[in-house]
């Protein structure tokens, strides 16, 4: 078990109906904006399990909504998500979806604006802490607890050493990395939770470092306006 710190024990600052789930939604909602680089234009959200039940009596959808308009957890105008989103040229499509998933309180977000596109599947782990368990077909997990860096790259050899020397060059401690590739030689994703914010010039070099295709920084405790 990674271990976790009092912010993580005791979870966000929240709002009803359901607080807890609410809270969860809303960051899973931040990290689909993040990983997207901007609001979406199109967002689909696809509820499994007991979200599939319970999404209209808990306000989870407005949570999830909220999170891709960039509200905290604790922001007043999560009740009014929707009406905000179609103010805001959102175009949402909600529903429910069935198969086999690994935790009930499961949701997947297909998410486009203009050329760009991003999907992820995250799910509610209590306490309005998430799990974040795919993006864009990457099988990999990350909680956002901690300042955390996806780095798309092509799967050659001497990507991941050179990605962890730039850590080692700017004295920056690596907690937790996760990797995925589609196939040999092919797409990959890397997941790296650190100890400290992720400075502008970390993230350019690891960008420049070849075959690395895209870096994106997830914080959700500066989002939600937090003390690291």
């Amino acid at each position: 078990m990674r271990f976790k710190d009092v912010f993580s024990i005791i979870g966000p600052v929240m709002i009803g109906p359901s607080s807890s789930h609410t809270a969860a939604a809303v960051r899973i909602g931040l990290v689909g904006r993040k990983l997207l680089g901007c609001q979406p234009a199109n967002a689909e959200i696809i509820f499994y399990g007991s979200f599939a039940d319970t999404y209209r009596g808990h306000g989870t959808d407005l949570a999830i909504v909220g999170g891709l308009l960039g509200f905290a957890t604790d922001d007043l105008r999560i009740p009014g998500a929707l009406a905000e989103a179609e103010r805001c040229g959102l175009r949402l499509s909600i529903r429910t979806g069935a198969g086999r998933i690994a935790h009930p309180n499961t949701v997947d977000l297909q998410l486009s604006a203009g050329a760009r596109s991003a999907s992820l599947r995250g799910i509610s782990i209590g306490g309005g802490n998430i799990e974040i368990q795919e993006v864009d077909g990457h099988d990999v997990t990350f909680s956002g607890e901690y300042p955390t860096l996806l780095i798309y790259h092509e799967d050659y050899p001497g990507v991941l050493a050179d990605i962890t020397r730039m850590f080692k060059e700017a004295e920056m401690n690596i907690g937790y990395m996760d990797v995925d590739r589609t196939s040999r030689t092919g797409r990959a994703m890397t997941v790296i939770e650190a100890d400290q914010l992720f400075g502008a010039d970390i993230m350019s070099r690891i960008a420049e470092v070849p075959h690395v295709k895209r870096v994106v920084a997830i914080d959700l405790k500066e989002a939600e306006g937090k003390l690291l």
